[in-house]
């Protein structure tokens, strides 16, 4: 049977490309979404028309009983998790750390922390030798944001980040002596939809001049590094980022 990788956020952006990649390089896939289910359902449907196996499964990722439910669902329609990528994330509008109200910060960490950890444990669970798992690797999505700060804009999303980051070191020492590689990929102006959500769908085009190679990044790029790291190809890495920045 072919290796199964769940993907969190995969609806859209970095998501859906990574899970156009990865069912091209014979991944069977769970495909997560919270909000966006049409997009979801044409990637899944694409994707098995083409021969791919591929589930969709909704699940707010900040919710523990949505994750159990979404790992039950894949340990009856797979079996077996031998990845995850742990993408699922959202930004707020853009605003000044002065006006950011308790309850924003935490939407971004319930989703982009908590659910993040929610996701990778029952991963673990699964994948670690020490429980009868085969080993596998974790995927974090962390951004170039965690070491830039993301000033007048979104430190807290910089700094759920920054949580990540810290995650991806301590979880790729405790579970790798159990078959488990953690790594993390830190995209930076990348042509996502993500950018509409802080209120500017223009951003990459407003930066760009500012990053070494002049252009923004696009979400297939990113995909690239995140299926390296899910492979054979990167068996002795872990506790390893890869920016994915154009150098910014």
């Amino acid at each position: 049977m072919s290796k199964v990788i769940l993907i969190t956020g995969a609806s859209r952006g970095i998501g859906a490309e990574t899970a156009r990649l990865a069912a091209e390089r014979g991944y069977s896939l769970c495909l997560n979404y919270r909000n966006n289910r049409q997009s979801a359902e044409d990637l899944c449907a694409s994707l098995s028309g083409d021969g791919h196996h591929a589930i969709t499964w909704r699940a707010d990722i900040s919710v523990e009983a949505d994750v159990m439910a979404m790992y039950e669902a894949i340990d009856r329609e797979f079996g077996r998790l031998d990845g995850l990528v742990n993408n699922a994330g959202i930004l707020e509008r853009q605003s000044d750390v002065v006006d950011m109200s308790r309850e924003r910060w935490q939407r971004i960490l319930d989703i982009n922390v908590i659910g993040s950890f929610l996701c990778a444990r029952e991963s673990i669970k699964r994948m670690s030798t020490l429980n009868g798992g085969q080993g596998g690797s974790i995927v974090n999505l962390s951004s170039r944001a965690a070491d830039l700060g993301a000033a007048h804009e979104y430190v807290d999303y910089a700094a759920s980040k920054g949580a990540i980051d810290a995650m991806t070191i301590g979880l790729a020492k405790e579970v790798g002596d159990q078959g488990i590689r953690i790594n993390a990929v830190k995209p930076g102006l990348i042509y996502t939809d993500i950018h509409a959500d802080s209120g500017e769908a223009g951003r990459v085009d407003r930066l760009k001049t500012g990053v070494p190679m002049q252009r923004g990044g696009l979400p297939g790029e990113v995909a690239e590094a995140i299926l390296w790291l899910l492979s054979d190809a990167a068996s002795y890495t872990t506790g390893s980022f890869i920016d994915v920045s154009g150098g910014r």
